[in-house]
């Protein structure tokens, strides 16, 4: 195997810090200061995330207010999604330097394999979606839903969306991150979007709740999706924390992607 990658377990945590984190490990890796990461946690509270370039009005801003939802702006492209009820995972390394590639199409389906894996360990029946991966940003006048239709390398169940991921790249590296749909809210679901409700949403997407009789315990999600990434990459993970220099980038970069501020 290969030197060592490190390994973030974060729990919840608000959405803008999260986006922070990723970003200034991203960084951090890409200006090779520190070893590739593999970062694991969720969201407290709820939060709807934007695609880099999406308008604000895809967000209800009002109804977010008064569910206590956060709004903020992803690094990556994409489209809107709420975070609640879920698992993210979040994987930051340099490109065609060790077991990522350097294409960026080879490298998404990569870093997607082991998410098939670990929902089989658990007891899900998942697959990748075929066809070309869509990287490109979609435009800013777009409000269609992350979760409404899989694009190709998507992690599904019977054509339904189990995981949604989006990648970005810098300086050599890329961050790619991803929501593992545990449960499901249609409310806050449809209601962070300005929809009446979840039918548009709902018949195109699947939970762990949905295919399990119970959705396992976080540490034994956990576990197994870091258990499918060291095998699928041939890495081993040293449990650790950002570095003092990530953290301090953390803390300048956080207001920026705060929709609410």
């Amino acid at each position: 195997m290969t030197n060592p990658w490190r390994l973030l377990v974060d729990g919840d945590l608000p959405g803008a810090r999260n986006m922070a984190r990723d970003v200034a490990l991203l960084e951090s890796v890409s200006d090779d200061r520190a070893a590739p990461a593999l970062r694991l946690y969720g969201w407290s509270p709820p939060c709807l995330s934007l695609g880099r370039h999406q308008r604000v009005n895809a967000a209800d801003l009002e109804f977010c207010a008064e569910h206590g939802i956060d709004v903020i702006r992803r690094p990556t492209g994409g489209r809107a999604l709420l975070h609640h009820m879920e698992l993210t995972y979040s994987l930051v390394a340099p490109l065609g330097d060790g077991p990522i590639p350097r294409h960026l199409q080879e490298a998404y389906r990569l870093i997607c394999a082991p998410l098939v894996t670990a929902c089989g360990a658990l007891g899900v029946r998942a697959e990748l979606t075929t066809g070309e991966v869509n990287l490109q940003l979609p435009g800013p006048a777009s409000t269609v839903p992350c979760f409404q239709a899989p694009a190709g390398g998507e992690v599904v169940v019977a054509g339904r969306k189990l995981i949604g991921s989006a990648m970005r790249s810098h300086g050599g590296a890329i961050l790619q991150h991803g929501a593992i749909l545990l449960d499901w809210d249609g409310e806050l679901q449809a209601g962070s979007m300005g929809l009446d409700d979840d039918r548009l949403l709902r018949p195109t997407i699947t939970t762990f709740a949905e295919q399990l009789d119970e959705v396992p315990e976080r540490s034994v999600l956990e576990e197994a999706f870091i258990t499918a990434f060291s095998k699928h990459l041939g890495v081993r993970f040293e449990e650790g924390e950002p570095s003092v220099a990530e953290s301090a980038r953390e803390e300048e970069l956080i207001n920026t992607f705060d929709i609410q501020r």
